[in-house]
């Protein structure tokens, strides 16, 4: 991509985060907020309105109606990218074919989908996520289990008793779990009741169990709990605090450390 492209790529980025943050804007705001002309913007906003990104309306733009759940995931799917691919590259190098394997719906483990994506194994997959399951269409050598339940739609996953029964009747060789935060209290936390309760059943029902979790979760705080940290063995990024790497050790959690800008 030239210079150029990648310039209007950022504004456009910047733009459609604009309009998700703040709702209407009118297009001296949308200027204002990305230091952009009028006459850019407005070509800004019929790119976006052509992909069917944004609504047009008199004097301004907002969000189209329908895709704020897709962009709230795609912002923090932006967050700790690298680090987040990092993590990914690690876990894949975990994997073994012909195995049984559980992806949940985090962003973290939706890098991983994408490296199973270009790098296909034989593998069965069991998922939560709708995000995650989109990524292995007409993917060779995959059989892949979508559960069913209700949808969450923050981050487009499937959770409650549907999908808790659904576990129940599975084992799983490998789990790879995201999380909403881990603790300085040693333990893995989710923002969502549901989701925490699920991820329980993905951990009792796995013989091999990662937390993939980059280092801006460590030390954060969210409301329900899922287990203590050393349930399962930990990839996160070089990033981490040597005070969290000692608190692993006391612990006993089996860690790896994914340097950024290692690939698979």
């Amino acid at each position: 991509m030239s210079q150029n492209g990648g310039i209007k790529s950022d504004r456009l980025d910047a733009i459609r985060s604009h309009l998700y943050a703040n709702g209407f804007s009118t297009i001296q705001d949308l200027a204002d907020a990305v230091g952009a002309s009028l006459a850019t913007v407005r070509r800004d906003l019929q790119v976006l309105e052509h992909d069917g990104v944004i609504d047009r309306v008199h004097g301004g733009a907002r969000i189209a109606d329908g895709s704020s759940v897709e962009m709230a995931f795609q912002e923090r799917e932006k967050r700790q990218l690298s680090a987040k691919r990092a993590i990914a590259n690690a876990a894949y190098q975990l994997l073994s074919p012909r195995t049984t394997v559980f992806l949940d719906a985090g962003t973290t483990v939706l890098q991983l989908a994408r490296l199973i994506r270009l790098n296909p194994m034989p593998l069965r997959i069991f998922t939560n996520g709708l995000i995650v399951a989109q990524e292995f269409l007409n993917v060779p050598d995959l059989e892949v289990v979508l559960l069913g339940g209700q949808l969450r739609s923050e981050n487009a996953s499937l959770l409650g008793p549907q999908a808790e029964a659904m576990l129940e009747a599975i084992w799983l060789d490998q789990l790879f779990l995201g999380a909403s935060a881990v603790s300085p209290d040693g333990a893995i936390y989710s923002v969502d009741s549901a989701e925490a309760s699920l991820n329980r059943c993905m951990l009792n029902r796995s013989a091999n169990r990662y937390l993939l979790a980059d280092s801006s979760k460590f030390g954060m705080m969210a409301t329900y709990k899922v287990a203590p940290l050393n349930v399962a063995k930990l990839v996160t990024d070089t990033g981490i605090t040597a005070q969290w790497r000692t608190q692993f050790s006391e612990l006993g959690v089996d860690t790896t450390f994914a340097p950024i800008g290692a690939r698979a």
